[in-house]
């Protein structure tokens, strides 16, 4: 089946430890845009986060970001898939982890939002490129029905723990999901990847066979496992590696550009063209 549709993970995926995307990966990318196929972010960043490297690679389609809660088209700014949390859930998760002892934010509109400034939050903000906006409560968020709430511990042992408490707290009403190993994210339960990818594809007129999905973490899990052809960079969790169809060189190794060239650009010099 002949790719049409590529969507990839951002950060660890094609982003490289600099948070740059290598030469090498634009490179491929301009040419498999050249032969008309669409490729999209997949990312659990901010819209106003990803869309710098969006404009980077002159994408002209919808990006999936805030790990499939908004679908926009960075062109446009159409949106063609939203799911916040429901506020009801997100009141009562944000009440929960203010018992711990861990940083924790929210977003809406495409802002972030912290009642307190933190070292790891403001690591987070300079990271991601914006500037966070502070409430005397984050409540007054979250009760509008926000795109997800991100705790971050440092502490990975700790955070594995808290999972699994959150989960068998919160599983039935809201996707839980680690993008890194010290983030974990609650979302609405149809705010995946995968969900946010299949809606991509039908907008598009695009089948699950023709899409492929790069990734390298536990929230690409779903969209791997989703998309006709399933790709883990070699840097990836070890359960990412498993579900993948192929496994191609590390975020460093321009993994990205490996698979491209693999999967769409040399399939179709194989194939004779489109």
């Amino acid at each position: 089946m002949t790719i049409r549709l590529v969507a990839l993970d951002l950060d660890d995926t094609l982003l490289d430890s600099h948070l740059a995307i290598s030469r090498e990966c634009q490179q491929a990318i301009e040419e498999v845009n050249q032969k008309g196929v669409k490729v999209t972010l997949a990312t659990g960043r901010m819209f106003k986060s990803a869309l710098p490297y969006a404009q980077q690679l002159n994408m002209n389609v919808p990006l999936i970001t805030y790990q499939g809660a908004w679908v926009k088209n960075s062109f446009s700014g159409e949106t063609i898939y939203y799911k916040p949390v429901p506020s009801e859930y997100g009141l009562l998760f944000l009440e929960r982890v203010r018992s711990l002892p861990c940083h924790y934010q929210t977003y809406l509109g495409d802002e972030l939002y912290f009642d307190r400034l933190t070292p790891q939050g403001l690591a987070y903000a300079e990271m991601a490129g914006v500037e966070p906006v502070i409430v005397d409560r984050l409540e007054t968020v979250v009760e509008q029905g926000p795109l997800k709430i991100l705790v971050i511990e440092e502490d990975t042992d700790r955070l594995d723990c808290w999972e699994r408490e959150l989960r068998a707290e919160f599983g039935h009403c809201l996707y839980i999901t680690r993008s890194k190993p010290h983030y974990l994210e609650a979302m609405h339960p149809e705010a995946t990847k995968a969900h946010a990818l299949a809606a991509l594809a039908a907008y598009c007129g695009i089948s699950r066979e023709e899409v492929m999905a790069v990734g390298d973490s536990y929230n690409d899990l779903d969209m791997i496992r989703w998309a006709g052809l399933g790709v883990a960079v070699a840097n990836a969790r070890e359960p990412v590696r498993k579900a993948a169809d192929y496994v191609t060189c590390s975020n460093d190794e321009h993994g990205v550009a490996e698979a491209l060239r693999k999967f769409v650009l040399e399939r179709e010099e194989r194939e004779g063209g489109i």
